[in-house]
């Protein structure tokens, strides 16, 4: 079986450091890998990242980022660790306050694409909005929308 592999590597003053590698199955979970590729920040260790570029050589997927600073954290905050895949939507606003507009339960990271790949989402209760960014935070095992305007 062959094995790919998606690396994050972080941008420093003009050098690359490698900094997370998955190594992923191939023909299992690429969803998961793709989701990844499709989200502007990547949170862990209670660190953000912006990416950078999205690139590949060979059979490696391969992330650039750059260290954004310490996450922001919110108080309505939950942790989805081994409770599935899940997708909070957040009102982007310029108050700073995010809040959750909508958690949504999801069966495959597959589903979680479907909505990254849209300019605008519709959330279930609330309506159309306007897509403004998206992460994954690893901290809390979650997918995270950020959205602007109602339609």
């Amino acid at each position: 079986m062959k094995i790919m592999e998606l690396t994050y590597f972080i941008e420093r003053d003009y050098d690359y450091e490698a900094f997370l590698t998955y190594k992923i199955p191939e023909n299992m979970h690429n969803d998961e890998k793709y989701a990844r590729q499709l989200c502007e920040y990547f949170v862990t260790g209670g660190k953000e990242y912006e990416l950078q570029s999205n690139e590949m050589k060979g059979s490696e997927e391969i992330l650039i980022v750059k260290e954004v600073g310490e996450a922001r954290r919110f108080t309505d905050e939950t942790s989805y660790k081994g409770r599935g895949i899940f997708l909070e939507f957040r009102s982007y606003n310029s108050s700073g306050d995010m809040p959750v507009l909508h958690t949504q339960a999801l069966n495959s990271h597959w589903d979680v694409i479907r909505y990254l790949l849209k300019d605008v989402v519709d959330i279930p209760g609330k309506g159309q909005f306007l897509r403004d960014s998206a992460e994954i935070d690893e901290d809390r095992a979650v997918y995270v929308m950020y959205v602007g305007d109602k339609i």
